[in-house]
């Protein structure tokens, strides 16, 4: 293992922190501590791990499954038993011969209500509501249990950020042990090696690192994703905790062809979610999309986004990112939706080059279809409804890098006359996803009568 795994496994602080960067083995190394935890013999205590959504709690019990035949063929030293076998796995726990057991629990903070054990909260800064995870999840050590926190930062202003900050600042009361890992710091002990035993493929540490910065979308993603440094909230217009809110990781986007073939089912839509449901519903010919088309030919992307609203909740389910399209076949395209009947409403951007396709679609499909000209006006009102829907969570989006940097790309300015103005860059556009999104939460304003759009 390398320096800071084996620092992490070997750190029995009753409260220990790490920041990290993605992909430097951090969880993989925390499910042997919860091994060594669980089938030592003598163990009294239990492992309860949340993870921010069911295929990453899969995903840690896997790796947790492939420590334990490792240390089963250390097991005995001596004649005594030092860690015992594991000798039962079910979907929720890995059971030792010990008698103590891993339990991969719900990222509902009710779910470590009333345990008692050793506590292990992955990506905790992803979880939608950290601080009540953290009021529950502490008081489950009280009796010899160590409490363990894994995370890549999400924002400075996040309960993880808050505890990091004090610790680093010279405030912890708690006595927390900090771990800092930084993609830099894993290369320096060795991961690329690592990786290249795994890939066979030779890159060095500085063609590594060359590549992975290239790869992120803009800086801020470089800096928290990799490097530890959380991003500024301060000039963001949408916020990671409202992006955060709103993600579901249940959800995962369809290709046109596989809405399609959603539509042919009869069935109703889902629509029992409580606040920390996993299950996102499915479409069927009983759904009512409604359609945002962000228009643009050569530099920029043209964004079409689709998402079904079930009571006064809208969900994402496609996106269609054409780049270098001739208009023929954006048309073409956009047509295909337009002439669904579950598709109730579509706003289209006619600024610019925009502007005949939204003419003739408005011509060819009536009240179905909505050109919206960007006036300054207007882009204030798209903007700042759109950052409403996310406060009051009246929408479910997919978690997407590109889609989360895009919304958080959005700066809103105030120029000296008093007049607003918003900015956004990136390096593949201008925040198209942004405004497509926009537009289809506007198309979902509306409710539609009897071949009629009612405000």
């Amino acid at each position: 293992m390398l320096p800071f795994q084996r620092a992490w496994i070997r750190d029995g602080s009753p409260l220990k922190i790490m920041e990290k960067s993605r992909q430097v083995g951090a969880t993989w190394t925390d499910a042997l501590d919860s091994v060594l935890k669980a089938c030592e013999a003598g163990a009294r205590l239990d492992v309860w791990v949340s993870s921010r959504d069911e295929k990453q709690a899969r995903l840690y019990l896997r790796d947790c499954m492939e420590w334990a035949k490792v240390v089963q063929e250390y097991v005995k030293k001596d004649g005594e038993w030092v860690f015992t076998p594991m000798c039962d796995v079910s979907a929720e726990m890995v059971e030792f011969g010990s008698g103590r057991r891993i339990y991969s629990v719900s990222s509902n903070p009710d779910a470590l209500a009333g345990k008692r054990g050793h506590v292990k909260l992955d990506e905790f800064a992803l979880h939608q509501d950290a601080r009540m995870l953290y009021q529950v999840a502490k008081p489950v050590t009280t009796w010899g249990g160590q409490l363990s926190i894994i995370s890549t930062h999400r924002g400075a202003h996040t309960v993880f950020n808050e505890i990091i900050r004090e610790i680093k600042e010279g405030r912890d009361q708690m006595g927390w042990g900090l771990h800092t890992v930084p993609l830099q710091k894993a290369v320096e002990q060795g991961l690329v090696e690592k990786i290249s035993e795994k890939t066979r493929q030779s890159e060095s540490r500085d063609d590594f690192l060359q590549r992975l910065c290239a790869e992120c979308i803009d800086e801020e993603q470089w800096l928290q994703e990799y490097c530890c440094v959380p991003a500024d909230e301060s000039a963001a217009f949408i916020t990671f905790d409202m992006i955060t809110a709103c993600e579901d990781p249940s959800l995962s986007l369809l290709t046109l062809d596989e809405l399609l073939n959603s539509l042919m089912h009869h069935a109703s839509p889902i629509t029992d979610h409580g606040p920390h449901s996993t299950l996102a519903p499915r479409p069927s010919s009983l759904s009512a999309f409604y359609l945002g088309l962000d228009v643009a030919r050569k530099h920029d992307l043209c964004v079409i986004d689709v998402g079904e609203k079930i009571g006064d909740v809208v969900w994402d389910r496609m996106r269609l990112e054409l780049q270098g399209r001739k208009f023929s076949e954006i048309e073409a395209e956009l047509y295909r939706l337009l002439r669904l009947p579950q598709v109730k409403r579509a706003c289209i951007d006619a600024t610019g080059m925009g502007m005949q396709l939204a003419e003739r679609a408005a011509e060819r499909f009536a009240w179905k279809v909505e050109p919206i000209t960007f006036t300054a006006a207007v882009k204030e009102e798209l903007a700042f409804s759109l950052r409403s829907d996310f406060e009051e969570r009246r929408l479910r989006i997919v978690s997407d890098d590109k889609l989360r940097s895009d919304l958080r790309g959005i700066k809103k300015e105030v120029s000296l006359s008093g007049n607003i103005r918003f900015l956004g860059e990136s390096k593949e556009g201008h925040c198209d996803r942004f405004w497509a999104k926009a537009l289809r939460q506007q198309a979902a304003r509306y409710r539609v009568e009897v071949g009629a759009a009612v405000g």
